[in-house]
Order: C-alpha cells, then structure tokens, then sequence
C-alpha cells in the first residue's frame, strides 16, 4: 500500500524507508483507533464552565458609516473598490 501510495505520489523510497514509512503509518492508525475509543460527548453544564456569562457584552445595533462616505476613496465610480490584480 505504501509503494502504491508512494507511486501515486511520485515519490521514491528505497525499501527500507517502505519499510519504515509503513511501520510509522501502521503507528499512525492504530492511535486514531485510541482515539476513536474516547468519549467526546458534549456536555454543556462541563464544557462551558470557564465562560462567566456576566462578563460578555451585550449585542446591539449600532448604525454604520453611510455608503457614500466609504466610496468617496473608491477610484472607480461603480460603488466599488478597485485593487490591483495580484494573480495573473
């Protein structure tokens, strides 16, 4: 599976870096199935216990700036900005 992988990836290994590089993706798997085994159900009341709730702002509308005074720097005319092409 390694070669196949190593081919599709166009790399080159000679056969003991196979061999290695194999061990260590047989390493790998196994801790994502130690992993898998955890329990990682959501409690809120024990999850969230380092949020204090007081010390949050509170959401409130606030006007915004009018569009015209944002374009007023805008060089086209289109309400828009215009930047320069950075990808050719």
């Amino acid at each position: 599976m390694v070669k196949y992988l190593a081919d599709l990836s166009k790399l080159e290994f000679s056969e003991q870096k196979l061999e290695e590089t194999a061990g260590q993706m047989t390493d790998i798997i196994n801790l994502m199935d130690t992993v898998k085994e955890i329990d990682v159900t959501y409690d809120a009341y024990k999850d969230n216990h380092d949020v204090f709730l007081p010390e949050l702002r509170c959401d409130s509308v606030v006007p915004s700036m009018a569009t015209d005074k944002i374009v007023s720097n805008a060089v086209s005319s289109d309400n828009c900005f215009v930047v320069p092409k950075v990808v050719e």
